[in-house]
């Protein structure tokens, strides 16, 4: 079939007409006006020869006269990929001729450069790919445009965005000429611009027929001729919408606040690895006396904040804890949603507050307890912290009679009654506040710099101790230093699995470490022990340095040594002037060397019992995999528990759900941006804050570690496949413990999100590199190679 009636294509014709025919035909089912016309279809562009006949004879019957060609691949107006602009569009096209040499102009634009550089970003295969050719009769409008049935910027399900100008849609959609902007949301409109309020009016109610008919929001191009009559154009879906929270049926608005950037994360978590966080981030929640509901939106985690930010006492609290463990970022968006007037303190039960109140005193007890023990005593409180940190990794092995799946699902459902939160909780909170608290009250005495170097070198961090030991290993690796630098990282990787490579050390690396990786509280995403490929890159950035005193070791200890001189000056500084807050901060700050690197060891500690569930996850995979219920092992992560107990004991089939997961997490993981705070109508509640200026054209972030540097860009989304040559700055969206190797070669850090006292700007103090966090864009408005400043002192960063 070459030449098909646009009225007799439907969405499930994807593949035969292109995404652009599909949608305009069901268009034409639900009753919308549509210009006529009718669809070459990928067949005869996969044969490459234009089908004369019956492309002439389908225009006759059309009228003959001035159409439009416009291309319609098959990899077009998809959930994620509109490939807007990226194909041609022909107009006035009048005669056989012409017809014919448009529908080639189509045909060759599904090659261009920016066809071809749109399909990489999105992974989509080249050759699977074929162009169908809509063509329509030309209308002439005195007005068009675009409207977009949710505003595209704010996220706000509930308005409605429409961009008009005379003539032709065209300077609209190119960006051609000024364009009049409307934000319709109900409320009556005067007369003004290029549309009558009659108009907006009708593509309103138009809009939300037509999302209604695709059930999601639309991206519409529309024009009304000399007449006022309303013709549509295209239809497609707004690919750009974070998804919605999900209903709840508790009163609204409601806030919900990111919480995977914290852990370094923005990548969506897989459903098995939800599962396990939501349960985990509400019983650490609730066990500091917090009560919160993790709810999953587009795969990633977010705190239901609403009951905490309408409460008189806990939204007191809000903005201050934001500052300390979100960032300024999610510190600006609470401020202003505590000045919402509709997240107003609400009275609630007096029941709940006093159970709230009981239980919050009761978590207060042991939190001043188990802080002031630790402050007391610091050495004795980090030897129960290790001890405790052993014995939930001796806990968390799996017993050896385990030989079923539904044995593997007993143990994972098991609880473990012993505690050992506190021995390991209330130090790390201990030297966080330590590390917190002197910034108030040396104000006017030290400056943030000064104590951002007091706070470098820290000693007693896992992650430091890790990528020292990953420095070492390579340093014993000089005989093999070709090898390891020539070869690609996986392909050493695929050796050593295989046991074909040359001994380095790896084994005893990995046998303490091999439980890490990126986004590693994910139950779904590899461990460096099944993957070492990440492993394998940061040897290879190791072995690039070449001088000694620019080896991770030499910086480390320059970096404590500068902080304990500092410290010393500091401290007879505070001392002089002002007698009594400076000794407590000195006393402070001297805890916090002993203390705040015990920050990473709670989470170093999480992991063991990750690694033995996902371990017990795949076996019980494999069995699955081997019964033909899922079509390999990991699959078993994109269930959910109780979904995995079905399949184990009713044999149920969940082959078409892992599927669907699949598809909807690769379509995130593409996704460049992740809105710090949404409220339930879809607002990303950055979008509506005043910009804040960037001082004299740099861009404006947050200072997480002190220092000035200048070097190089290197733009990072991947760390397993990173190639940081020394003394270049390291750009990224976020970062977590898995990208630290990464920094003993980066002069510097710059990331979009992050918090002073996260994982990231943590290591950044304590190897002595500036960082600079919540920048927005950096990875997009800076380029690897471009030459750059990095202020740590200053917050900003300067793109040469």
């Amino acid at each position: 079939m070459h030449v098909i009636a646009l009225s007799e294509t439907t969405a499930a014709m994807v593949e035969l007409v292109g995404g652009k025919a599909a949608g305009l035909g069901e268009l034409i089912r639900r009753g919308e006006r549509v210009p006529p016309g009718f669809c070459v279809t990928t067949e005869a562009h996969k044969l490459g020869v234009i089908p004369q006949a019956e492309i002439v004879a389908a225009y006759e019957r059309l009228g003959g006269g001035p159409v439009a060609v416009r291309s319609s691949a098959t990899a077009e107006d998809l959930p994620d990929a509109s490939f807007a602009g990226q194909q041609d569009t022909v107009l006035n096209v009048t005669g056989a001729a012409e017809l014919s040499a448009a529908i080639r102009t189509c045909w060759d634009s599904l090659h261009t450069p920016r066809a071809t550089a749109y399909r990489n970003a999105r992974a989509i295969d080249h050759q699977a790919v074929r162009m169908g050719v809509v063509v329509q009769r030309m209308i002439t409008p005195a007005v068009a445009g675009v409207l977009f049935t949710a505003n595209p910027v704010t996220g706000r399900r509930d308005e409605m965005a429409v961009d008009a100008a005379p003539g032709l849609g065209t300077t609209v959609v190119d960006g051609a000429a000024a364009v009049d902007h409307y934000v319709l949301d109900g409320a009556t409109r005067d007369d003004s611009g290029s549309l009558t309020s009659a108009q907006l009016a009708e593509l309103r109610a138009t809009g939300e027929r037509v999302q209604g008919h695709f059930g999601r929001p639309q991206d519409v191009e529309w024009a009304f001729d000399g007449e006022g009559v309303l013709w549509l154009l295209q239809s497609r879906p707004i690919t750009s919408l974070f998804p919605l929270p999900p209903a709840t049926g508790k009163p609204l608005p409601r806030v919900y606040l990111e919480f995977g950037h914290v852990q370094g994360m923005l990548q969506p978590v897989t459903p098995m690895g939800m599962s396990t966080l939501r349960s985990q981030i509400e019983a650490m929640l609730a066990s500091l006396g917090v009560r919160v509901e993790i709810v999953d939106i587009g795969g990633r985690l977010y705190g239901d904040l609403t009951e905490l930010a309408r409460s008189r006492s806990s939204r007191k609290r809000l903005v201050k804890l934001m500052a300390v463990d979100f960032g300024p970022r999610a510190q600006a968006v609470m401020e202003h949603v505590l000045a919402d007037p509709r997240f107003a303190p609400a009275s609630g039960s007096g029941e709940r507050r006093g159970a709230a109140k009981a239980s919050s005193l009761r978590t207060a007890g042991r939190a001043v307890a188990g802080i002031l023990r630790a402050l007391a005593r610091p050495d004795a409180a980090r030897i129960r912290m290790f001890e405790a940190i052993e014995q939930m990794r001796v806990r968390s092995a799996a017993p050896d009679d385990l030989r079923t799946a539904a044995d593997r699902l007993r143990f994972l459902r098991a609880t473990d009654t012993e505690d050992s939160a506190d021995a390991i909780m209330w130090p790390i909170v201990a030297g966080m506040l330590a590390a917190a608290l002197p910034a108030s009250l040396l104000r006017g005495v030290a400056s943030p710099d000064e104590i951002h170097t007091v706070l470098g070198g820290m000693p007693h961090n896992v992650t430091i101790e890790m990528d020292l030991a990953l420095w070492r290993l390579a340093q014993g690796a000089a005989e093999h230093r070709q090898l390891l630098l020539d070869t690609p990282a996986e392909e050493l990787a695929t050796r050593y699995l295989s046991g074909t490579l040359p001994d380095i050390g790896l084994a005893a690396f990995l046998d303490a470490y091999g439980h890490r990786g990126v986004a590693e509280v994910d139950l779904g995403v590899p461990r460096w022990a099944e993957d070492p490929t990440p492993v394998f890159a940061a040897i290879a950035n190791y072995l690039r340095v070449t001088d000694p005193g620019q080896g991770p070791d030499q910086r480390f200890r320059r970096a404590a040594a500068a902080a304990e001189t500092a410290l010393e000056e500091l401290a007879a500084r505070a001392r002089r002037r002002r007698p009594v807050r400076g000794r407590l901060a000195v006393f402070l700050l001297r805890r916090a060397r002993s203390l705040a690197g015990l920050r990473e060891a709670g989470k170093f500690a999480g992991l063991y019992p990750l690694r033995e569930t996902r371990r017990q996850l795949l076996l019980i995979g494999a069995d699955l995999a081997a019964a033909g219920l899922l079509e390999q092992p990991d699959d078993i992560m994109f269930l959910t528990l109780d979904e995995a107990d079905t399949a184990v004991h009713q044999s149920a089939d969940h082959r078409a759900t892992v599927a669907s997961r699949r598809t909807v997490h690769r379509r995130e993981l593409r996704r460049r941006s992740v809105p710090v705070a949404l409220l339930s109508d879809g607002t990303d509640v950055e979008t509506v804050l005043p910009p804040t200026p960037a001082p004299d054209g740099a861009l404006a972030g947050v200072g997480a570690s002190a220092g000035r540097v200048t070097g190089p860009a290197r733009v990072v989304d991947d760390p397993s496949t990173a190639h940081i040559e020394p003394g270049e700055v390291l750009v990224a969206a976020t970062t977590d413990p898995g990208w630290t190797p990464l920094f003993l070669t980066a002069s510097a850090l710059v990331t979009e999100t992050g918090a002073i006292m996260a994982h990231g700007p943590t290591v950044a103090r304590e190897y002595g590199i500036p960082a600079v966090i919540c920048v927005p864009d950096a990875t997009r408005a800076i380029s690897t190679g471009q030459l750059v400043t990095v202020d740590g002192a200053a917050g900003t960063v300067t793109v040469h």
